[in-house]
């Protein structure tokens, strides 16, 4: 997963659970279709002590122990079996939950030669909940930058021809339990994570460009009648986490 959306059309776009003014907040964000990597999005998340409330963050986790605001690793998205030990996501796995509401999220289809994009959603047309960790960066200088990654593990009820791998998708119930850190070990996510059924539908390879955001990203296109695009490579910002 390199790009998801989230376009919210009201609070009933969220499944019952999740509190009111969350879903209400989320459903007044700013809608983006075409999240990539470097980009803002709006995520869940908690603070010792405090309740839950939503921000913007940087997609692409940048560790606090970084030099700059930048890092050279692939951390749009983090395996969820090695999270806990991974130096880039431990201290975030141990400290710092979120969860990353989506629309629902793009996927490359292999098995079409070329491959071709396909956007992936819930079938009632219900936001996807995503388990994530970000994390806090700041320098001597005061400046901060709040960023986030994405947990992926197997996923079965990704429909084919779609690899099954993706993000850790979970209720609004569990959502709560895993900011609060209740959850606090791959096993448990797993074991509570849950993917209501999922459809996916060929879209346009227009998402490979970040510039390209509106509501037209998630239109339905036949890649068999596509016109030039259809021979276009694509770049590795737009792979799928199989290829980390």
């Amino acid at each position: 997963m390199r790009r998801f959306a989230q376009a919210f059309v009201d609070v009933d776009a969220f499944a019952p659970g999740l509190p009111d003014h969350l879903a209400l907040a989320l459903s007044s964000a700013v809608q983006r279709y075409n999240i990539g990597k470097g980009s803002s999005a709006a995520v869940l998340f908690t603070t010792d002590a405090a309740d839950p409330s939503i921000t913007d963050m940087q997609w692409g986790l940048v560790p606090r122990w970084s030099k700059e605001p930048t890092t050279p690793y692939t951390t749009v998205t983090a395996r969820l079996s090695k999270a806990p030990t991974s130096r880039l996501f431990t201290s975030a796995w141990q400290h710092r939950h979120c969860i990353v509401p989506m629309t629902g999220y793009y996927k490359w289809d292999r098995e079409r030669k070329p491959p071709w994009p396909m956007f992936v959603q819930r079938q009632d047309g219900r936001a996807l909940l995503a388990a994530a960790l970000w994390e806090h960066w700041q320098d001597d200088a005061g400046q901060v930058l709040d960023s986030f990654t994405v947990l992926t593990d197997e996923n079965r009820s990704i429909p084919a021809p779609l690899s099954p791998d993706g993000p850790v998708f979970v209720t609004p119930q569990v959502a709560m339990e895993w900011l609060d850190r209740s959850i606090d070990t791959p096993a448990g996510l797993k074991a509570r994570a849950r993917t209501d059924a999922l459809e996916a539908h060929y879209v346009s390879k227009a998402v490979r460009d970040l510039k390209q955001n509106d509501y037209t990203m998630l239109e339905p296109v036949s890649p068999d009648e596509a016109g030039p695009e259809a021979t276009m490579a694509w770049d590795g910002d737009g792979m799928d986490e199989d290829d980390d």
